[in-house]
Parts: structure tokens; sequence; C-alpha cells
């Protein structure tokens, strides 16, 4: 599956059944070589300008299901982050 292949999907939180958004990016582990989690935009941006904004980071461990239209996610605690021009990001991992 290709990245473009997710960022088609809406990302549907099965706990509360609230749409979260679109993958807008991945976190991958090079070293394992596996995709560690997905990265949904909580703000709107047009063609991925005007960085900045709040972005939830879903595990992979917490991706329930990808559909051919949706991802269903389980999150019990939506944290979301503001990312700043080179500011690293973590979810608790």
């Amino acid at each position: 599956m290709k990245i473009s292949d997710f960022q088609t999907k809406d990302v549907i939180n099965i706990v509360d059944g609230k749409k979260l958004g679109q993958v807008s990016d991945l976190e991958l582990d090079l070293r394992q070589g596996r995709i560690d989690a997905i990265v949904v935009p909580t703000t709107t941006r047009l063609f991925g300008m005007f960085g900045g904004g709040n972005e939830v980071i879903i595990p992979w461990r917490n991706i329930v299901k990808i559909g051919t239209d949706v991802v269903l996610v389980r999150l019990d605690d939506a944290k979301v982050y503001r990312l700043e021009d080179g500011e690293q990001h973590t979810s608790g991992r």
C-alpha cells in the first residue's frame, strides 16, 4: 500500500465514532523497517502548506482495520500535539 492510498481514507475513532481527518504523514522506524504511527492533522491545510497546526499521532498498534474507504482506530485518549518548526514530537511510546 502506498502513502497516497492512506491519504485518501478517512480516519475514524471507533471509541466515539468521530472522524479525525485524513492521514498526512507516517512515522517510520527505519532500523526495523516498519511504520510506527500515522499522523492526522486536526486543522485543514491547503496542499500541505501553512505548517504548524495540531496533529494527532496514532500509534500503529491502535489501528483496528484498514478498509477501502476508511482507517478505523481505537483511541481512548486522543493526544493532540502542536508541532513547531524543527521541534520533535513524541506520542508517549
